[in-house]
């Protein structure tokens, strides 16, 4: 898989900020540990080994419909972006899924790795709004943080993000991976929010 980034833009005060896709089995022992800390218990990958999550990741290469990226701050991993069409996704049982909507998951590095410090999940935040807002030209963004993980929830809300209703996403079977049902707090962003004029 090529290294080129599909998004590169500067952080400031932070540094280059590069989103590329995410290769499987080179990036999966990095992904591996941020998805096994308690802190990403709402990742809903806690207690799968390496080689498991890179067969989730694998399978995902293979999708039109969902995608994941390795985002690095020139050139040193700080987080995982997935995006997916809601239309195709369970999260479209819970909301009226609208025409440019977009969905997003965002998993960003351990505290006090490189980067992480006051303003950067904010400032990273953004980066992400302009990639897929107008790098992928879509009109809006939808998240469905779990509803216990208040960080996240307040994160987004501080971003801009308009609180929709609290759902309940089903479960659902993967070929890898079974995803539980999840109490979730539906968000959205739009373009004319993030980037007004």
């Amino acid at each position: 898989m090529s290294d080129t980034y599909v998004h590169q833009e500067t952080a400031n005060g932070f540094g280059t900020v590069g989103i590329r896709p995410l290769d499987a089995e080179r990036d999966a022992d990095v992904v591996h540990g941020w998805v096994s800390e308690e802190r990403s218990a709402f990742w809903g990958m806690n207690g799968l080994t390496r080689d498991q999550v890179a067969e989730v990741y694998a399978h995902m290469a293979g999708l039109d419909t969902h995608h994941a990226f390795l985002v690095e701050l020139d050139g040193d991993p700080v987080g995982l972006l997935q995006t997916y069409e809601p239309t195709e996704d369970r999260v479209s049982e819970c909301y009226e899924v609208e025409p440019g909507d977009i969905g997003v998951h965002v998993l960003l590095a351990p505290s006090g790795e490189r980067g992480v410090r006051s303003g950067w999940s904010a400032a990273l935040m953004g980066v992400f709004a302009s990639y897929v807002l107008v790098g992928l030209d879509r009109r809006r963004v939808v998240v469905d943080p779990d509803v216990r993980n208040e960080k996240a929830v307040a994160r987004f809300l501080r971003q801009g993000f308009e609180a929709g209703p609290v759902v309940t996403l089903p479960e659902i079977d993967l070929p890898d991976v079974h995803l539980p049902e999840k109490k979730s707090q539906l968000a959205f962003l739009r373009r004319e929010v993030a980037f007004p004029g």
